[in-house]
């Protein structure tokens, strides 16, 4: 088989590349991705997303052990599914803050800045409330406010006013900082995933191919020129090769585009040697730089009974929802937000506070979540200055990627006083006036505890998981470390390869990363459209 254009990846990017590249009716496109084309009501049903974790719609995949977070290996829910990880997330609608884009911009990443990107962030948006300079309506990606509203995300802003934190109705707007309501990727009581919005509506051109459950293990080269990919197809022992007479695009996302390169020969020359792996590019940054955002679990108990999304899934809610697409089972139980500057007071924040109206001692094994009500407020953080890699485990592309994100570990110890700003602050929100009609008692149930240093430590080390964000490991820029040129995306010394996902980020965005990679992935179409 050949094609004009080969993506590998069928999660946000991807999407976004083959919906766009595909609407020039001469372009040939085919998009490849690892997992299955699923409708799984799971997908769809937004408020059913924890039951995603650790399920075949997920590649599962854990880091090594972090020294900073109790020696424990951090889980890495990724998708593994049309749409990739768009379909397995929470649905937030968050682009990041001004400063973000035009910092990329001062780091050598020219046209990457805040007034180039804005338009493409519109070009995919369908807002339903706002329709303004900052917004865009008609796109492929409906953006909405949550049909269903539980009295937590209420009070939840409330507190953030009693500490000190404005509210504002937009994050996405004239100035991020405050407190407010998350929009979401759903319509009409759906998952709007990348797949859904970009993908399904287009299958019938006949220049789009998708190819699902095909696993590609290498690149095919003639000299410098990347001309394929060679993997398996489901069920099938022999490797295939397809052939793209004008380029390949990896969109395989933060692990495996690194570890898609590394097994082709591209990357840390003496590092691939460990493997057995012969260097047909020596490229030092790819897998480096690999950053995530953490968050620190915190909740408190209810007073109420059956208004968390605790209970939401039951059998009148599910009736509920299937007669008219609404109740619980229509929204995220993810609901409210914050954005601060947690030392200077600047417009560009440091922590971010996910409030969710449900509660667990772990967030991603949703058979630990209790039955009774309760509210979690998770400070987050936005801007961490450590840096982690991503490696191999074997030569073989059917292993996992090494991942190794070091989380905490910058020297001066910025990340973790940070995240002690971000507990002390969510502490204070949990326990605000505002709550008092709706927790259970004065106090916490995680951390139980009054907060010394000793028990704020001790609650970091063993309460902080990832908020699965990982980007920079193919990281545009100019520097000896980079992998992508921010000019084209194409990987630095080979024809015929860009890379175009969360890893050409060379540093993460103020908030969550879908809505970033979309932008990414559209900007990404432009430049191969006008500069093939």
């Amino acid at each position: 088989m050949q094609f004009d254009y080969i993506i590998v990846g069928a999660g946000t990017a991807g999407c976004v590349l083959a919906n766009r590249l595909s609407e020039n009716p001469l372009n040939q496109v085919l998009l490849v991705e690892a997992g299955m084309d699923s409708r799984d009501p799971r997908i769809t049903m937004p408020s059913s997303y924890p039951l995603l974790n650790g399920t075949y719609l997920n590649w599962n995949f854990f880091t090594e052990p972090q020294a900073k977070l109790g020696g424990r290996k951090i889980y890495q829910p990724r998708g593994k599914a049309m749409g990739g990880s768009s379909a397995i997330n929470c649905m937030a609608y968050i682009r990041g803050n001004r400063a973000d884009f035009d910092g990329w911009s001062a780091m050598g990443c020219a046209g990457w800045d805040y007034e180039h990107i804005l338009p493409y962030f519109k070009k995919s948006e369908n807002n339903i409330r706002f329709s303004n300079e900052y917004h865009g309506q008609g796109g492929p990606l409906t953006v909405s406010d949550p049909k269903h509203l539980t009295p937590f995300g209420q009070a939840f802003i409330q507190a953030c006013g009693e500490i000190g934190i404005p509210e504002t109705d937009d994050f996405n707007g004239a100035r991020q900082i405050g407190a407010g309501m998350f929009q979401f990727a759903i319509e009409n009581g759906e998952r709007v995933s990348g797949a859904k919005a970009f993908i399904y509506p287009v299958l019938k051109r006949r220049n789009l191919k998708v190819l699902s459950q095909f696993m590609v293990g290498e690149l095919l080269f003639e000299g410098d020129r990347v001309k394929g990919i060679s993997g398996w197809a489901s069920g099938k022992k022999s490797a295939e090769s397809i052939f793209a007479s004008r380029e390949v695009i990896l969109s395989a996302g933060s692990f495996q585009s690194p570890q898609l390169l590394m097994l082709s020969g591209i990357g840390p020359k003496e590092y691939l040697r460990e493997f057995g792996i012969e260097s047909r590019v020596d490229l030092a940054g790819v897998g480096q730089n690999l950053s995530d955002h953490l968050f620190v679990n915190m909740h408190a108990e209810a007073s109420t009974d059956h208004l968390s999304f605790n209970a939401a899934i039951s059998a009148p809610n599910f009736a509920q929802y299937t007669w008219n697409k609404s109740g619980p089972l229509s929204a995220s139980p993810l609901e409210g937000c914050a954005f601060v500057d947690s030392q200077g007071g600047s417009e560009q924040p440091d922590l971010q506070f996910h409030f969710s109206s449900a509660w667990s001692l772990d967030i991603y094994d949703y058979k630990q979540m209790p039955l009774r009500d309760g509210f979690t407020c998770l400070p987050t953080l936005l801007k961490p200055a450590s840096r982690g890699y991503v490696g191999l485990n074997s030569a073989s592309p059917w292993d996992a990627p090494l991942i190794d994100p070091q989380y905490l570990t910058d020297a001066e110890g910025k990340d973790l006083a940070t995240l002690v700003r971000g507990v002390k602050m969510a502490h204070q929100i949990l326990l605000a006036p505002a709550f008092d009609s709706l927790r259970k008692g004065s106090r916490l149930r995680y951390p139980s505890e009054d907060l010394s240093e000793e028990v704020i430590l001790k609650h970091i080390e063993m309460a902080t998981e990832c908020v699965y964000h990982p980007v920079g490991t193919c990281q545009m820029g100019q520097g000896a470390n980079t992998v992508t040129d921010p000019g084209s995306l194409r990987v630095r010394g080979l024809e015929g390869l860009r890379v175009i996902d969360a890893s050409i980020m060379p540093d993460l965005v103020s908030g969550n990363t879908n809505a970033a990679v979309m932008a990414i992935a559209e900007k990404g179409a432009d430049l191969i459209l006008n500069n093939p």
